[in-house]
């Protein structure tokens, strides 16, 4: 039993993303520069670095919008730096995983209004922190697993465990990249 399972929930979901997180940070430390802002895999021809930075980007509206309780995911700042820079994102990811620690012991009893355009305009609905932390955490998985698909389009073989795969996949299945 992980000892993560009789953690208070909220503790246990930033628990998650910071693991997640870790293997962000992993992973930036092993590829190099090159690697980080390669456009050469299609079919989207997007980088390493921009699937990061978009990821980040997610979290940053959630911490953006928390004090004006309206989260607008369509209002990224798409931070180039992030994209480019290995070290600007690792440095960046710290301070998130600082920030999302900061959360632990904050009363999130309440709802928070959260705005996405699915494709037909902007629509706003209610959440929870930890609801929007839990979408946060699978969205990365999904970059993650985008990731993973460059690297091996690159013929780059680097193994984190589980990085890019939905904890519910099955073991056999769950090799990582």
């Amino acid at each position: 039993m992980y000892l993560t399972s009789i953690l208070p929930m909220k503790q246990r979901i930033i628990s998650s993303i910071n693991h997640n997180l870790n293997n962000a940070v992993a992973l930036l430390k092993v590829i190099d520069s090159t690697t980080y802002k390669d456009t050469s895999v299609g079919p989207y021809y997007s980088s390493i670095g921009s699937h990061i930075r978009h990821t980040l980007d997610f979290f940053d509206c959630i911490i953006s919008g928390l004090d004006s309780n309206n989260i607008d995911l369509t209002a990224r700042k798409r931070d180039e730096i992030l994209s480019t820079n290995k070290e600007s994102a690792i440095s960046y990811i710290y301070k998130l995983q600082e920030t999302l620690l900061s959360f632990i012991d904050v009363n999130t009893d309440y709802l928070i209004h959260v705005t996405d355009d699915m494709g037909q305009g902007k629509i706003t609905v209610n959440y929870t922190l930890e609801s929007i932390l839990l979408h946060a955490n699978s969205h990365t998985v999904h970059h993650y697993a985008t990731i993973g698909y460059i690297l091996n389009n690159l013929g780059i073989d680097i193994k984190i465990s589980g990085f890019g795969y939905n904890p519910t996949t099955p073991v056999n299945k769950r090799e990582g990249i």
